[in-house]
């Protein structure tokens, strides 16, 4: 493996801890309708869309835990379901789509909207909340919508790493 490949990963490790370091620091990003981004997750997307399926696996489980340690009362919830959505993201980028501007945005409007509609479904409705309907529409939605509107800066910023930091032969 290719030193710039070494550093590209360890760049990608720095920016997902950056990030996560950035969405749990209290009022460094303003809440928007009482919601704060997880920022990880479009990073986790981002690094999925110019990235092998492994790497890309091995980044979204890595993202998960951070999402974990932020946000879920479940270890290991969203290092699996992001983890192996990563995956799927990354052969559909290599094998089936394009990767561009659009197909980022697509993938953060439908990946964000699963993983938080399953933490939704396992959190409220299989727990008999009292009012699952409530939740979604008052916490979930909105950090779904604040999620997914920030994923042009993790795409730009993986975009220019993962362009600049490859070798000829990648």
């Amino acid at each position: 493996m290719g030193r710039l490949k070494w550093i590209r990963y360890f760049a990608y490790t720095i920016e997902l801890l950056a990030f996560f370091v950035v969405q749990e620091t209290p009022g460094l990003i303003p809440a928007v309708f009482g919601a704060r981004p997880v920022l990880v997750i479009p990073a986790a997307l981002s690094i999925a869309l110019f990235e092998e399926e492994l790497p890309s696996l091995f980044f979204g489980a890595f993202a998960g835990l951070l999402t974990d340690l932020g946000i879920s009362p479940t270890l290991g919830f969203h290092a699996l379901l992001l983890g192996v959505a990563c995956f799927f993201l990354s052969v559909l980028a290599a094998n089936l789509i394009h990767t561009n501007f659009l197909t980022a945005m697509a993938s953060a409007a439908v990946v964000p909207f699963f993983l938080f509609l399953i933490q939704w479904v396992f959190f409220y409705v299989l727990t008999e909340y009292e009012s699952p309907w409530y939740a979604f529409t008052t916490h979930y939605l909105p950090i779904y919508a604040y999620t997914a509107a920030l994923m042009p800066v993790a795409y730009y910023f993986n975009r220019a790493l993962a362009l600049q930091l490859r070798d000829r032969e990648e």
